[in-house]
């Protein structure tokens, strides 16, 4: 796979996505007869989150076959990187996201579900349905890919802006959380920074999906309050202290993973 690829994956990614979205948009009594209520457990929505990853398992099939495709997954397995990584992992968006809801004023209500035993469909639904597979095309394909023409920094922030502008159609009908709730330029910055924030953390782990997908799966964790707007101003502080912090590799090219499949020296890579 070459840069280049990245023309097909968002031709895939927002012609299915968006596609869908315009017919919700401007056809929505007839979807809705059809697929019922829009809501983030009807197929139509699972589809439209699933599109990035789709068409990255998809290219990646197209590129390297059935081996290739087991090749990718195995970066599933990749849980090595720096501890400090791992504890931002685990401690660090917890406590941006609480510290959000506190400035937010809802940091009393702690788990927003009503009765408590929706908990764990939620986390279910938010770790294996939702957001975490577009993580299989935005890191698992568009990232190393821009990273072959560019500086890390440089990917994560093309990335940033392509994911914050596939969000764009959630924003005008209804079924997810962003539509009538949610402020479109806040969250487009946010988006930014949570992909340059990702960049080094998914580079010392050697392009690993499994950090990707667990990363993804906490920033937007369903257990944690309401925290919008400020979550975005806080993610946005964050990203610039981790840019300076990871400043000697994240502005210099051919620092960050440049290949799709499982690296070579932790397994078979077709090429």
């Amino acid at each position: 796979m070459k840069t280049k690829t990245l023309v097909p994956f968002l031709a895939l990614t927002f012609g299915l996505s968006w596609g869908i979205a315009a017919l919700l948009i401007f056809f929505t009594d007839q979807m809705v007869a059809i697929f019922g209520e829009i809501t983030s457990s009807n197929p139509l929505y699972i589809l439209m989150a699933y599109s990035p990853g789709l068409a990255g398992i998809f290219l990646v099939w197209r590129h390297y076959g059935l081996k290739g495709l087991g090749s990718f997954f195995r970066r599933l397995t990749l849980w090595r990187m720096p501890r400090v990584w791992w504890l931002f992992l685990i401690l660090g968006i917890p406590a941006i996201a609480y510290l959000a809801a506190a400035l937010n004023g809802t940091i009393s209500d702690p788990f927003p579900f009503s009765p408590w035993y929706q908990v764990f469909p939620a986390l279910v639904q938010g770790f294996f349905l939702l957001g975490t597979i577009e993580e299989f095309g935005w890191r698992g394909v568009a990232q190393p890919l821009l990273q072959q023409k560019m500086a890390p920094f440089w990917a994560g922030l093309v990335v940033g802006i392509i994911w914050a502008t596939w969000h764009l159609p959630a924003f005008l009908f209804g079924g997810g959380v962003q539509y009538g709730s949610w402020a479109v330029v806040p969250f487009f910055g946010g988006v930014i920074a949570l992909s340059i924030i990702i960049t080094p953390m998914f580079n010392s782990a050697r392009g690993s999906l499994l950090i990707a997908y667990l990363y993804h799966f906490q920033v937007m964790n369903p257990i944690f309050p309401d925290t919008q707007p400020w979550d975005n101003l806080l993610f946005g502080i964050a990203a610039v202290v981790i840019v300076f912090l990871n400043r000697r590799t994240m502005f210099k090219k051919g620092t960050g993973v440049t290949e799709v499949l499982m690296p070579e020296q932790d397994g078979e890579a077709t090429k």
